[in-house]
C-alpha cells in the first residue's frame, strides 16, 4: 500500500474538550456541509455549523466516557454532547447515521471534510454570509 493510500484510509479522530468522549470515524466522510437551521444554532450556540456524516457502524466511541449523552431533538435525530464538559459533538440519526461537527475533529484539513454546500441559508441573519469554497486543486 502506498503512503498516500495509507494516509487516505487513516480514520478521522476527535472528541470533546475534556477528553471523556473520543471518536474514531472510518471511511470517507459523507455530505460535508454547513447548516444555519434553528436546531443547529440552538445546539451549538453558533449561527452556522459545519458537519459531515458517517454510517453508524463506521464510528467508534473510544474515550473513557463511552458514547456521548444525547437529547432527542426531532422525530429522526438526537443531538450528541459530552455529559461532563458539555461540548457539542453532533447528531445521532435514526438513519443510521452519525453526523459529526467539524470543530470536534483533531484534524480538519482532509479533503473529505471540506463543506461543499450550505443548508438552511434562510435561517441565518441577513448580515451573516457563509460561503463554501473548495481550495484550488481539490
Amino acid at each position: 500500500m502506498t503512503r498516500a493510500a495509507t494516509k487516505k484510509n487513516k480514520p478521522h479522530t476527535g472528541g470533546c474538550i475534556c477528553g471523556a468522549i473520543r471518536f474514531e470515524a472510518k471511511g470517507p466522510a459523507g455530505k460535508p456541509h454547513t447548516c444555519s437551521c434553528k436546531l443547529c444554532q440552538k445546539h451549538s450556540g453558533a449561527l452556522t455549523v459545519a458537519w459531515v456524516e458517517f454510517p453508524s457502524d463506521a464510528v467508534a466511541w473510544t474515550g473513557p466516557g463511552g458514547a456521548p449523552a444525547t437529547y432527542r431533538s426531532s422525530d429522526y435525530s438526537s443531538r450528541a454532547f459530552c455529559g461532563t464538559c458539555g461540548s457539542t459533538l453532533g447528531a445521532i440519526d435514526d438513519a443510521p447515521v452519525v453526523a459529526l461537527m467539524l470543530g470536534c475533529f483533531d484534524k480538519t484539513n482532509a479533503a473529505d471534510l471540506i463543506p461543499v454546500s450550505h443548508s438552511y441559508r434562510g435561517g441565518r441573519p441577513k448580515w451573516w454570509h457563509v460561503e463554501c469554497v473548495r481550495p484550488a486543486g481539490e
